[in-house]
């Protein structure tokens, strides 16, 4: 039997007992139909996993004990997105994907196209939903990081949010001279670690919000002759860089011409 992989919302640095919340006693004990002594594995999104075994599972709690450590994957990059809200809830299938890929941090923002605008309290709710897929996503793709999903930011706060030391870049349909190949093999920017990347929404960002982004020091790009749906573009651009630089790159032929 697959041993069950189990989201912890409490840090396990430390521990050796923990208790685990109402949605995972209801998963193992409904769903997965464990008992006392099954063994799961166990991971808190900040790169902590281990091998565990459950010491109490009663109606009201579940408590496990932590075993052996469960060695995370390094990560090369940190990937930050940066995506303007797209209409219904394409959003949920943006979140599921770039989590899946291993973005680091989403931050959904209020484009001058975006058609779905949100009040406070709908951004509260659905950055929650949005946190949860994210978690669902790590424990699927058996990654032991959870992305962070940011509050809704209006464009002013997204573009502060950039690191200083972050490759910021915008991806606009309009840009004709740089492609992503240009900056991912670019020589003298082949040292970032660390991506900061915007995307606009259904109808494009607006000349106005591309001109502020380059005032703020990003680099527009483009992923060539083809439009991608808004739900597709982020996947593409993520998957991109995670094989160039991050996941998805070839270590062991890097190794090997290392060698030579």
């Amino acid at each position: 039997m697959t041993i069950p992989r189990i989201y912890s919302p409490e840090s396990l640095e430390n521990k050796t007992i923990c208790e685990l919340g109402a949605d995972n006693l209801k998963y193992l004990k409904q769903v997965m139909r464990m008992k006392n002594g099954d063994r799961i594995n166990i991971f808190d999104g900040f790169g902590r996993e281990f091998e565990a075994v459950i010491k109490n599972l009663s109606t009201e709690k579940v408590l496990i004990e932590l075993g052996k450590t469960i060695p995370a994957a390094g990560k090369e990059i940190r990937i930050t997105l940066a995506q303007a809200l797209p209409k219904a809830r394409k959003m949920d299938t943006i979140v599921k994907s770039s989590s899946e890929l291993g973005a680091d941090v989403i931050i959904p923002f209020d484009a001058a196209r975006s058609v779905s605008h949100t009040t406070d309290e709908k951004s509260s709710l659905k950055t929650a939903r949005w946190q949860k897929i994210a978690k669902e996503a790590a424990r699927s793709s058996h990654s032991s990081y959870v992305t962070k999903i940011s509050k809704v930011s209006s464009f002013t706060d997204m573009l502060s949010a950039a690191s200083g030391d972050a490759l910021k870049l915008i991806f606009w349909e309009e840009e004709s001279q740089k492609t992503i190949k240009d900056i991912l093999t670019d020589e003298t920017l082949s040292g970032a670690k660390d991506f900061f990347i915007v995307v606009g929404p259904e109808g494009g960002l607006s000349k106005d919000e591309v001109s502020k982004t380059k005032e703020a020091g990003f680099i527009s790009v483009t992923l060539g002759r083809q439009i991608l749906k808004v739900e597709t573009a982020a996947a593409a651009i993520i998957s991109i860089i995670q094989y160039e630089k991050g996941i998805f790159g070839n270590r062991s032929r890097e190794a090997k011409n290392d060698c030579l």
